[in-house]
């Protein structure tokens, strides 16, 4: 069950905030000074996508850690039925059950919103390239965002849109809980802590995920352990 106390501490429209907002995130001077990683050459599904609504450039070079690369692992739930997703925020990855043997693991990134919820939900129902509706508690934050309001119709989909090319939304008792597991991830911030989001994914893994995605399946966030190091961060 859904943790009441994180719940309520979402406060309404601010766990949906959280998941539309993307803010640019400032690497650190010791970041700066860290020589390039060597990664191995990227597998074939992480070029460019050119039959979707909009284009999907490829994933560069050299930018993503084999480690959040999505692979066929062993499953560490083999108790749980197929379509189940379990997500660790603090390894920042996503897992798909596949059979109690075989789970398909993505690497995310893990916003402010996606530490503070933990429990279980239903996945109930997803959407392609979906529209960005501004709720009024971030306008009157920014009000430069007024033309993609509620009221206004929100944003259209396209590549400016931060909840990128699929959303999954997650319900408990059949009430929106306001988390959503969407694209538009960074290849450069998948495994780390981001200024804001539930849980991003690669554009590309986003929908390999959208399309074996099960209508009704369990959706489990596990608690995040690290809390006190995060508040640091937004």
């Amino acid at each position: 069950m859904l943790s009441r106390r994180n719940f309520i501490a979402m406060g309404g429209m601010a766990g949906l905030v959280a998941c539309g907002q993307k803010l640019p995130d400032e690497p650190t001077r010791a970041a700066l000074a860290q020589p390039a990683p060597n990664f191995p050459p990227l597998p074939d599904f992480y070029q460019a996508i050119t039959d979707e609504k909009f284009p999907i450039p490829a994933i560069e070079e050299g930018s993503l850690s084999p480690e959040y690369w999505r692979q066929k692992v062993t499953n560490p739930w083999p108790d749980r039925t197929h379509g189940s997703i379990v997500i660790d925020p603090d390894a920042a990855l996503l897992y798909f059950v596949e059979t109690p043997d075989s789970a398909t693991r993505y690497g995310v990134s893990v916003g402010a919103a996606g530490f503070d919820w933990n429990g279980t939900a239903r996945l109930q129902f997803w959407r392609s390239w979906p529209r960005w509706n501004v709720p009024d508690t971030m306008v009157a934050r920014r009000p430069e965002l007024a033309p993609y309001s509620v009221a206004n119709g929100g944003m259209d989909a396209g590549p400016e849109n931060p909840l990128g090319a699929r959303a999954l939304y997650l319900f408990q008792n059949g009430k929106d809980t306001l988390y959503r597991v969407h694209g538009d991830a960074s290849s450069r911030e998948l495994g780390k802590p981001v200024s804001s989001g539930c849980i991003r994914m690669l554009n590309q893994d986003v929908i390999h995920l959208n399309d074996r995605a099960v209508h009704g399946a369990d959706v489990t966030v596990l608690p995040s352990i690290k809390p006190s190091k995060l508040t640091q961060l937004y």
